[in-house]
């Protein structure tokens, strides 16, 4: 049903809805509030305090108009008494809701107190009839949409739209749920906190139980295919022909991707490991495995300049045992690409590494046998499914992370794949030396800089944003303006190189390869060098703004230095004073554990800005928080596997309404082979 179907929704304001991705009555009534002004306690008010965010019950007395309409500030006040105390409502500019208010009419007023013990204010008050008591919604908005008009279209809406129950009633039997309906209704109007937990209960434990059965559907499907079965190999050659000695940690991952391409199925798995745990060489031992097979492995990077540098690393540890290895890249002629086109598919490589958008354009494979899909693809539960199903046989797949995830967000995040995780460092690796500074260090953090790239080093300087924006107060580093005043100043005679986002490849290129032949000793950059940039000569980060940063964030950036044998160092500025961030500086300064540092980072965060708006390839959660639910992603986790157990394909009668939920949130009915 179109959301103009709704009494007062004409066109201009479908337009309005349609910016927040609401265009159905449906939609409307399932875009739930980000929070909640609680009315449901009222304070007196000689008990208030000044600076306190309250509600109040009181009357109105009295009303004061401003006096010259001409001014740019209007000021309108409003006397109110609980029979107690007194104390002035203050709106600005707002003669429209101030007219309202009614003269000796009982209100609830929700605002912040102000002025002192003998003129007390409560500043710009949100304001309800006392017959709505409980807990008025707050809704993300946009431009020209208030809190008021979603709250009564939102009204109208469930009005008119009564919802369908999808779960069981055996299932809201044994876990006291609401039913559908009702859960509905209360998660936008509930009258006592106790209504709203109840409510969001219940949304809660159907979201993560159709996560949790889609997710086992594609990891179910996936093995029913059938993949590219390998055989043993005896990999000491390998092993013996590396100039480290592999940590337990990296050995057991090989073993599991090992056994995992033995099986009559596809391997599925995540290598997850920290900054510098040594990925790249589990990877490269999977391609070798899979070489001595008889098969190809495709290695798909996010951008040309990861994909050179796993050319170079893979090649360094696999050419010097006969593997070959070719590299697909945008800046080769078009003959070049023909050539290794023709070579891939004639079967004379064994890896071939590129992006993926390159390897995409119809690269035909002899004997794919492994596809190694680098974390940054960002690749979804979706995508991963589809990819399984390229060439004759199914190839295995073995997805790369170096993002530290608490367990409990990985079992979701990734819950379509088996996961190893190498939580063990190199032996000699040693840890970045972490300071966090104000900007009156400028010039001492200049002159370290200075002094490492003066014995031959290099370093990094990471700034928050490209270029400054309108908005900007001129406190956050554009690192354009930030290149162009110390080119000409402080660094005029280091050679200095730029790199953020937005500029062409080729130019990004350009810049990376310069920085890695060392011609370049300082490179000014956004985040951009975030993706796994490996440069071993680097050996200073400084990051500006730091509090703009998340912690795991900051943990991959810092990332890029400490990846040689030199001490290294990463320099945190931040001229904030706020609790949060000197809890996040700290956090940074006490541990290298990428780990340690995500769970903190969540805590402080919540996982919405920890994965980002994509949340990594998920779909999208409306009313679950993957962190503070654990309890009840626990619950629905047993669940899930005892309904596929009996009903794999979700086509019993009375699971129709989980079937539809899990295509309706994963989007594409086909990724389950349900037809």
């Amino acid at each position: 049903m179109e959301i103009t179907y709704l009494k007062g929704v004409g066109p201009k304001k479908a337009e309005l809805y349609k910016k927040l991705g609401i265009e159905t009555v449906e939609q409307l009534t399932e875009y739930y509030p980000r929070g909640y002004v609680d009315f449901t306690e009222p304070k007196r008010i000689c008990d208030t305090e000044i600076g306190e965010t309250c509600v109040i019950r009181a009357t109105v007395t009295h009303k004061t108009y401003p006096s010259n309409y001409g001014g740019r500030v209007l000021v309108f006040k409003a006397l109110l008494t609980d029979g107690i105390g007194e104390i002035t409502a203050v709106f600005f500019n707002a003669k429209y809701t101030f007219d309202k208010l009614q003269l000796n009419k009982e209100y609830l007023f929700f605002g912040k107190t102000a002025g002192d013990a003998f003129n007390l204010e409560i500043v710009s008050p949100q304001f309800v009839n006392t017959t709505e008591n409980g807990l008025l919604p707050k809704y993300p908005l946009t431009r020209g949409l208030s809190n008021e008009t979603v709250s009564r279209d939102m009204k109208t809406a469930l009005g008119t739209v009564k919802r369908t129950e999808t779960l069981p009633p055996e299932i809201i039997d044994k876990y006291n749920l609401m039913n559908a309906d009702e859960a509905m209704r209360k998660i936008h109007f509930p009258k006592s906190r106790e209504e709203y937990e109840k409510a969001r209960k219940r949304l809660v434990f159907e979201e993560l139980l159709t996560l949790k059965l889609g997710l086992s559907q594609l990891k179910k499907r996936g093995q029913t295919l059938s993949g590219a079965v390998m055989a043993d190999v005896d990999m000491n050659i390998f092993y013996n022909s590396l100039p480290f000695t592999p940590t337990n940690a990296q050995l057991n991952a090989v073993n599991d991707c090992i056994r995992d391409m033995k099986r009559q199925f596809p391997m599925n798995r995540l290598i997850q490991g920290d900054v510098g745990s040594g990925k790249t060489m589990v990877a490269a031992a999977a391609a070798y495995f899979t070489a001595h097979n008889g098969f190809t492995t495709l290695v798909m990077a996010p951008t040309e300049v990861l994909a050179k540098q796993h050319y170079e690393t893979f090649g360094s540890f696999l050419k010097p045992l006969g593997i070959r290895i070719g590299l697909l890249s945008g800046s080769m002629t078009a003959a070049e690409k023909k050539e290794i086109r023709a070579a891939a598919q004639h079967g004379e490589i064994d890896v071939l590494i590129g992006t993926h958008a390159l390897i995409q354009k119809s690269v035909a494979i002899s004997r794919l046998g492994l596809v190694i899909v680098d974390e940054q693809h960002r690749f979804g539960v979706g995508q991963r499914s589809a990819l399984a199903e390229k060439g004759t046989d199914a190839p295995h797949i073995l997805a790369m992370s170096a993002t530290p995830i608490p367990r409990t967000l990985a079992l979701i995040m990734y819950g379509d794949l088996d996961v190893s995780v190498i939580n063990e460092m190199p032996k000699g690796r040693k840890p970045v030396k972490t300071y966090a500074v104000d900007s009156s260090f400028h010039t001492r953090v200049y002159n370290f800089i200075k002094k490492h790239i003066a014995a031959g080093k290099q370093a990094f300087i990471v700034c928050p944003r490209v270029e400054t924006s309108e908005n900007d107060m001129g406190d956050k580093k554009s690192a354009i303006e930030y290149y162009n005043k110390l080119t000409q100043n402080e660094f005029a005679d280091i050679p200095t190189g730029l790199l953020y986002g937005k500029m062409k490849q080729a130019d990004k290129d350009a810049v990376m390869n310069d920085f890695r032949d060392n011609k370049l000793k300082l490179l000014i950059s956004t985040t951009v060098i975030e993706v796994g940039i490996d440069v071993p000569n680097a050996v200073v980060m400084l990051i500006e703004n730091a509090e703009q940063f998340g912690l795991s964030q900051l943990h991959q950036l810092r990332g890029r230095v400490g990846r040689g044998n030199d001490e290294s160092y990463c320099i945190l500025m931040t001229d904030s004073k706020s609790d949060y961030t000197r809890a996040r500086m700290d956090a940074m300064k006490q541990t290298t554990d990428g780990y340690k540092i995500a769970e903190t980072d969540l805590r402080l965060r919540g996982p919405g800005n920890f994965f980002g708006r994509e949340q990594s390839g998920l779909p999208t959660l409306k009313v679950a928080d993957l962190a503070d639910d654990a309890e009840v992603l626990s619950e629905v986790e047993t669940l899930a596997e005892e309904i596929l157990r009996t009903d794999a394909k979700l086509i019993r009668n009375g699971h129709e309404g989980l079937k539809s939920n899990v295509n309706r949130l994963f989007g594409n009915v086909d990724e389950f082979g349900w037809n």
